[in-house]
């Protein structure tokens, strides 16, 4: 254990998070870097990520990668985790944030095609990076594995169906591995946001005028929360800050139920 003041100090430990060219998933990237992490930017697009990575670097100082991944690519992974520890040595923390949410469908219009890609991005994506990078963990001494899910999956909704319901398996999937790799020293904890400004929150907010105000309401602070808040949560769980936690799950939602 490190002493109390540098508990929530991540230097000499790399944080992978993938989906982290925007929204939370950036914040989370850069939070890290400004907390002395190592940081390898992920997503789809491999010149998106360099410029992310860039942008971070200059702005904390941190050594930081770029690497594309596609986490819906089951037969990808391995290869592309391969790349990245060859790239930084080890990975420390594997944060699981990709995710989609394509449609509004209503459960009975859910056409099985787009309910596989949710499930695949959603849920399979992070038991297929997670698999490839937990061994991994264990030969260094063990990690932090954070599963982004959603207060979504609590409360469900014929608007996110499968979104909510994929979330729902991952947070199932976050306890079982939690518990089969306790000892390797490997924590696996989950973080579920609510309403956070984002692309996609925008871009309902333009279609649906009242839309922030509505989900805004479902929160106890009534507001949609910035992007930089979901920070302080996710060092908590890669740090030695959270060293008796796992296979836990910690909202992020102003307040909302579970």
């Amino acid at each position: 254990m490190k002493p109390t003041a540098s508990l929530f100090d991540l230097t000499g430990r790399t944080v992978l998070v993938t989906g982290s060219t925007k929204g939370i998933g950036r914040a989370m990237v850069e939070g890290c870097a400004r907390a002395g992490a190592t940081v390898v930017v992920s997503s789809r697009k491999q010149e998106l990520c360099d410029a992310v990575a860039s942008e971070i670097a200059d702005a904390t100082g941190a050594k930081t990668f770029g690497v594309a991944c596609h986490v819906g690519d089951w037969d990808s992974i391995p290869g592309i985790v391969e790349t990245i520890i060859g790239r930084t040595g080890r990975v420390d923390v594997l944060v699981n944030n990709a995710g989609i949410s394509p449609s509004r469908s209503s459960v009975a219009e859910m056409p099985l095609d787009l309910w596989r890609k949710i499930f695949s991005v959603n849920l399979e994506g992070p038991l297929r990076m997670s698999q490839c990078i937990a061994p991994h963990m264990r030969d260094h001494g063990g990690g932090s594995i954070i599963n982004v899910a959603t207060m979504a999956a609590y409360s469900g909704g014929s608007a996110v169906n499968a979104y909510g319901a994929s979330k729902a398996a991952l947070l199932n999937l976050t306890k079982s591995m939690a518990q089969e790799w306790a000892p390797w020293k490997v924590r696996v904890n989950a973080l579920s946001p609510g309403p956070f400004m984002s692309e996609m929150v925008e871009g309902a907010a333009k279609n649906a005028p009242g839309f922030l105000d509505l989900i805004a309401g479902g929160t106890y602070q009534k507001r949609v929360a910035d992007p930089d808040e979901i920070v302080g949560p996710v060092v908590y769980l890669a740090s030695d800050a959270s060293s008796y936690v796992t296979g836990d799950d910690i909202s992020v939602s102003g307040g909302m139920h579970k």
